[in-house]
Formats: structure tokens, C-alpha cells, sequence
């Protein structure tokens, strides 16, 4: 056994408003430097489209993650022969305009402007070239289904689905899907990476570039199937999402949680065996890699876990976060959040709870209604299980049965009673019974998912740098990580 320990995110896509509230302070924080224009370490798409880069869950097209060859675990984008061959021209990239070019407008055309009898125009012009142009794409062009019933036929997820029938107007579903780096169990951005820039480190899994290291081959942008590593035109180095470090080594949340309005996010750590991550992504049926994914998981309740944390060293109140994680609760304990698109076989750590919808044609929101329901399940299993059902209908069925047992509580109880929704009311009904859950469960799935505090949302242990790193007998910035104050070895 190897434990090891793991950041890790949950997002509530049931409550996310696609106001980008998240994207905004990330965006300020992170990627305002010449070069990071089009950079979007956080971003909100709309689905059914097909996102940015354009198509990034297209891997026949950018050879991005793992796959099975020969019974073994293999980069799709080959190993280090067919690296050494392409490294002046890397085939599997996206381009700029998958991405969008970044453009500024002319605003000194209307604030300079002589008198004239016509309203002068800041026309928009490349921050690239410096040159006027249209834009034609960028982070949020499918907002609200703008254009989907374009780019919407070429979303990958509506494999075994006719897109065109659910992209006609009284069928269209809409759904908002926030993103940002993974920062995976078996990450093939880090295994890509020639000159080994790219790390994920040991302390909290957090993946990293090491910018002294980085040589700008982009194999690290073509290797990651999410495309959230990025390019950077200026410095001709990569860079990405970092997890917030710096706040998580101080015990706080990311920026991109922290400012959630919806309050859809939920951050804390996770313990794993790494001995097992590659066994996990070798699985021989993407439909089974969520599973194996949960067997990697290791219970910070169990002794012989608990004793094995102590011979490494993990302090106890990083056990203690264990314990106490919305992530573990959400992910292992009720199952209600799943990974994208697992299939990719870097076994992501941002995972998602899958969002009901109305049912199209009435009826009782319940287990046998999710046929009905706006949104296809097919749509949602190819997207957070590989297309495998069943992962998504019990997710459902939980969310459905936790939602109609407390209405049912709350009508029922009596009007003196204080705060009724919040107790533990009998399964009349059986609803319950019939998704797995006990009462209890049933409180504290809605209590977390629906009127968390801060502290519950959020279990993130400080990491007590201070005590390891002398950072007066730093040397500069040279071997310095991006944005990090720490001599790597």
C-alpha cells in the first residue's frame, strides 16, 4: 500500500447558473500576462456543442490521454520514438483559431475621434498580429446554445443519440459544463512531457510546470484529452490551471470555488494507493474504469490505513480533512458524482454530479421517469461514465429520491416544528429504500448539496510549508515552478 494524498473538486451541476463568476477571478489571478490572452484555466461551456479548443473530447482527432494496446497502457499519441520524430512539428495541436485569437477594440477611434456626422466604431483587432479582424470563436461562443444547432451535431456525446432530433426547438436541452485541469491520478499531460517540466506533486497531487524545464515542445497540450494546458506565445512556455496552491497550502479553497455564487463547488483531499492507479487505468472496458477508478480510493477510517499514514508521515490533521471531505462523501460514500469522461484513462479528480431536468411529458420524478426526463441519460452516460448507464441512473435516482422524500417531510411535518426539512423523517413512501438510502443519508445528502456552510464545503488542511522550506535561502527564480516559490529537485 501506497498512500498517497489528493486534492480534489466536486461540482454540482444541478446548481450551476453559467454566470462565470468562477472564470473571472481565475482569469484576473492567473493568466493576465502578455502571451495568456486566450487562456482560460476555468471556463463554463454550454452543452450539447463541442467547446474549447473546439472538439477537445475528440481524441481520433488531437490523440490526447491513454489507451489499450496489446493487452498495456499506452499514450494514444504514441511513446518516445514518435515523439523524437514530430518534436519540430507536433501533428496532433490545436490551432489558434480552435481556441480563438485573442482581440482587443480600438477604443481610442472613439475617444479620439474628430467631430464627423457618423458614430465612429472601435472595430475589434488581433492581439496577435495587431491587425483588424472578425472573431469567429472564442472561450464562450455556444453560450445559451448560441449556434448549437451547428456546432451542437458534432458534440461527441450524442453517440448512439440522432442529434438532430434532440437539437430541434421543442426538444432542445441545455446544460452548463464548468472546466479546469483535472489534475489526475495518471496524468498523460506529465507522461508526455520530454524534458519532464511537467510533475505532479507528491505532497497533494496538484500537476505543475516547471517553467526553467519547459522547452515549448506542446506535447504536454496535445497529451492532455481536457486541453487545459496552454501554450503561451509570448515566453513560448506551457502553463495551467494550478489548483490555487498557494491557498490551498494556506487552508483555503480555489478562487474559482471560493466565488461560486451558486455555491456548486466543493473542494478536499482524498487518499489513494497509488500502486494501484495503473492496474486502475488499464482496465479493458472504458465502461469499468469508474469503478476500478473508486477501488484506488482508501478509507482514512480504516486502521490499517491509518497506520500506514502514520509510517508515511501524513500529519494527522491532513486524516482528519480525509475524514471529514465532501469529496469522499460525494464520490465513494453515496456515489453521486462522477468523472468526465473517464474513457480518456487518466482517472480525473474533478468529478461532477449529474443535473436532472423536467420531464418532458409529466408525470412523478422518480426512478422510472428518467427516460423522460429533458435531458437524455444517454447524453449524460457518455459524458461522465463512458457511456455506461448505470452509474448515471443511480446517481438520479438518488438525487430524485432525496428531493421527493424531503418535500414529502417537509409537507408533512408540523407547522411548530423548527427547521422540519433539515430532520431525519421516516421513508414513508419507500422512496428511499428503493434508491439505497436510509433517512439519515437522505438528511445529510441535502443539508451538504442544497444548505452547506462554508466549512462544510470546503475541508482543505494547510500544508505546513513553513516548517519544511527555508525561503530566505531561495536562490531566485531559477528551477522555480509556475508561479511557485520552491526549488524543485
Amino acid at each position: 500500500m501506497n498512500i498517497k494524498v489528493q486534492m480534489g473538486m466536486v461540482l454540482n451541476l444541478d446548481k450551476c447558473l453559467a454566470c462565470h463568476t468562477c472564470s473571472i477571478p481565475c482569469k484576473n489571478a492567473w493568466t493576465t500576462a502578455p502571451g495568456t490572452e486566450y487562456m482560460w484555466f476555468n471556463n463554463v461551456e454550454t452543452k450539447p456543442g463541442v467547446g474549447y479548443p473546439k472538439e477537445w473530447e475528440n481524441q481520433d482527432r488531437y490523440k490526447g490521454g491513454w489507451e489499450i494496446r496489446d493487452g498495456k497502457l499506452h499514450l494514444r499519441a504514441g511513446g518516445k520514438t514518435d515523439k523524437l520524430v514530430n518534436i519540430f512539428a507536433n501533428p496532433d495541436l490545436p490551432a489558434l483559431d480552435d481556441y480563438y485569437e485573442p482581440w482587443k477594440y480600438d477604443y481610442e477611434r472613439l475617444t479620439d475621434s474628430p467631430a464627423s456626422r457618423h458614430q465612429p466604431v472601435a472595430r475589434p483587432y488581433s492581439a496577435v498580429t495587431g491587425k483588424a479582424f472578425n472573431p469567429q470563436w472564442d472561450s464562450n461562443w455556444e453560450d445559451d446554445l448560441g449556434g448549437a444547432p451547428v456546432t451542437g451535431l458534432s458534440d461527441r456525446n450524442f453517440a448512439g443519440l440522432e442529434a438532430k432530433a434532440y437539437l430541434d426547438f421543442k426538444n432542445v436541452f441545455m446544460m452548463h459544463l464548468p472546466r479546469l485541469c483535472e489534475h489526475c491520478l495518471n496524468p498523460a499531460c506529465v507522461a508526455s512531457c520530454p524534458s519532464g517540466a511537467m510533475y505532479k506533486r507528491d505532497e497533494d497531487g496538484i500537476v505543475l510546470v516547471d517553467q526553467s524545464r519547459c522547452r515549448g515542445w506542446r506535447y504536454c497540450v496535445s497529451g492532455c484529452p481536457y486541453k487545459k494546458v496552454y501554450f503561451n506565445w509570448k515566453t513560448h512556455r506551457s502553463e495551467k490551471c494550478l489548483f490555487c496552491y498557494p491557498r490551498i497550502e494556506a487552508g483555503e479553497p480555489t478562487l474559482c470555488a471560493h466565488s461560486c455564487v451558486g455555491r456548486i463547488r466543493y473542494v478536499g483531499v482524498m487518499l489513494y494507493d497509488a500502486d494501484r492507479v495503473r492496474e486502475a487505468a488499464s482496465h479493458p472496458q472504458p465502461q469499468g474504469l469508474y469503478q476500478s477508478q473508486l477501488e484506488v480510493f482508501l478509507n482514512p477510517n480504516d486502521p490499517a490505513v491509518c497506520r500506514e499514514a502514520e509510517r508515511k508521515g501524513i500529519s494527522w490533521h491532513v486524516m482528519e480533512a480525509a475524514r471529514r471531505s465532501p469529496i469522499r462523501k460525494l464520490v465513494v460514500d453515496w456515489k453521486l458524482a462522477l468523472p468526465l469522461h473517464p474513457e480518456f484513462r487518466t482517472l480525473p479528480m474533478v468529478w461532477y454530479v449529474p443535473p436532472t431536468s423536467p420531464l418532458v411529458s409529466g408525470g412523478v420524478e422518480d426512478a422510472k421517469g428518467l427516460d423522460r426526463m429533458r435531458i437524455p441519460v444517454r447524453y449524460l452516460a457518455n459524458l461522465l461514465a463512458a457511456g455506461d448507464e448505470e452509474p448515471v441512473r443511480s446517481a438520479l435516482s438518488r438525487l430524485l429520491a432525496m428531493r421527493r422524500h424531503m418535500r414529502d417531510g417537509q409537507f408533512q411535518s408540523t407547522a411548530s416544528a423548527p427547521f422540519p426539512s433539515l430532520r431525519a423523517h421516516p421513508d414513508t413512501s419507500g422512496v428511499l429504500a428503493d434508491a439505497g438510502l436510509t433517512p439519515e443519508q437522505a438528511a445529510e445528502m441535502y443539508h451538504l448539496l442544497a444548505i452547506a456552510r462554508y466549512e462544510d464545503r470546503f475541508v482543505v488542511p494547510t500544508s505546513g510549508r513553513e516548517n519544511r522550506d527555508d525561503v530566505w535561502a531561495m536562490k531566485g527564480s531559477e528551477g522555480l515552478a509556475q508561479g511557485e516559490m520552491e526549488e524543485r529537485p
